[in-house]
């Protein structure tokens, strides 16, 4: 009996090893893309479209640790499913994330107005 309950606490602390790296990976892609996303300068001409741009990096920042609390509790949380409401927390991160990205017009649009000048008609006339 001794044998398969150290076999069984061995299996345990692997499986809780593969979610701490799974969490500790997560975590360094939300450092990388805070880092990334306070270089973009992003050209908001209204405070409302800083704002919206500020939501946007704190969603997405957000969602990545959200993320890797998620599997850092459940590493080391006796009980994690107590916790089940806070994957809503990271739904709506995404959630957040999603309707400031387009509401902002963020991808393709944005690069192209950037490429643009100030004066410039979209179609390109002038």
């Amino acid at each position: 009996m001794n044998l398969a309950s150290s076999s069984s606490a061995a299996t345990g602390a692997r499986s809780h090893a593969v979610e701490l790296v799974i969490a500790a990976i997560l975590g360094l892609l939300g450092i990388r893309s805070l880092v990334h996303w306070l270089r973009v300068d992003f050209p908001a001409t209204t405070v409302a479209e800083h704002v919206l741009f500020s939501l946007h990096v704190m969603a997405r920042v957000g969602t990545w640790f959200g993320l890797a609390v998620a599997f850092l509790g459940y590493a080391l949380v006796s009980e994690p499913q107590r916790f089940r409401w806070f994957v809503a927390v990271i739904l709506v991160l995404a959630g957040v994330q999603l309707l400031t990205a387009a509401s902002l017009g963020l991808g393709v649009t944005s690069r192209e107005r950037r490429r643009r000048d100030p004066g410039e008609e979209p179609d390109g006339s002038g």
